[in-house]
């Protein structure tokens, strides 16, 4: 679908078992970090706050006037299509044929919430972008899950 390079290095160290936050042993510089943030808060209908999924210090990346299905938002929120962590990874909801893309290449790990049959199956844990390179990834993934969640279904 995007055709993503392989992610460099060894996989960050998870539980696998619980919903993964700051456990994780690879973090975003502050730079690559803001630079994420900047781009998620300047697509279109897009307004940041504190996570109504997650951890309040996540910032929630919520849509004013959101179209997309049901798995395109992180549950019970129907606005909310992801959050970026203060180490920088991004739990977000993907399009289908992106997920096995990502998991491939290293980029992200299904989220164990998933795995609940009352949550979508759409909603993954992208690793934190730790430089430019994997920063254009990680816009590009933001961006996917942003069209997914503004795009109407029949």
């Amino acid at each position: 679908m995007f055709d993503l390079p392989t992610r460099s290095g060894p996989r960050p160290v998870t539980t696998g078992l619980e919903v993964p936050h700051d456990q994780l042993d690879q973090f975003s510089p502050p730079a690559i970090r803001a630079a994420l943030v900047k781009e998620a808060a300047s697509l279109p209908g897009v307004f940041t706050g504190p996570s109504q999924v997650s951890e309040p210090s996540s910032l929630a990346l919520r849509l004013h006037e959101p179209r997309g299905p049901w798995e395109a938002f992180l549950h019970p929120s129907r606005d909310e299509f992801g959050h970026i962590h203060r180490a920088g990874f991004m739990h977000v909801t993907v399009p289908p044929p992106l997920m096995a893309e990502l998991a491939e290449g290293g980029w992200a790990e299904r989220h164990p919430i998933s795995l609940r049959a009352a949550w979508p199956d759409t909603i993954v844990m992208l690793y934190a972008p730790r430089d430019e390179a994997e920063l254009a990834v990680a816009v590009a993934v933001l961006r996917a899950s942003w069209q997914q969640a503004t795009t109407e279904t029949e």
